[in-house]
C-alpha cells in the first residue's frame, strides 16, 4: 500500500524539500522537482521508516502487555494478609 500524506502535510513537505534544496545546495528548485523527490521518497523510503514505526510500536506494546500483571496487579485478601 503506497504511503501518502494529506494535502496539507504534502504541501508543507514541498516546501521543505525546496527550502532544503536551495540552502543546501545554492540551487533553488520548484514545486514539481520537490514533489517529485517526495513521491520517489514516499515510495521508497517511507516503508522503511513506517515499518520500524510498526516494530518499534510492537514491542512497545508487548513490553506493556508483560507489564501489566505488575502494574495493574491488586494484592488480594489484604484484611487478612495484615493478621499474619
Amino acid at each position: 500500500m503506497p504511503l501518502e500524506l494529506p494535502d496539507d502535510a504534502r504541501d508543507e513537505a514541498i516546501e521543505a524539500i525546496k527550502s532544503y534544496a536551495e540552502e543546501h545546495f545554492d540551487e533553488p528548485i520548484g514545486n514539481l522537482a520537490a514533489g517529485g523527490l517526495l513521491a520517489f521518497f514516499l515510495a521508497e523510503i517511507a516503508p522503511s521508516v513506517y515499518n520500524q514505526a510498526v516494530r518499534d510500536a510492537q514491542t512497545r506494546l508487548q513490553v506493556g502487555v508483560s507489564e501489566l500483571d505488575v502494574d495493574l496487579q491488586e494484592t488480594e485478601f489484604p484484611a487478612s494478609r495484615r493478621r499474619r
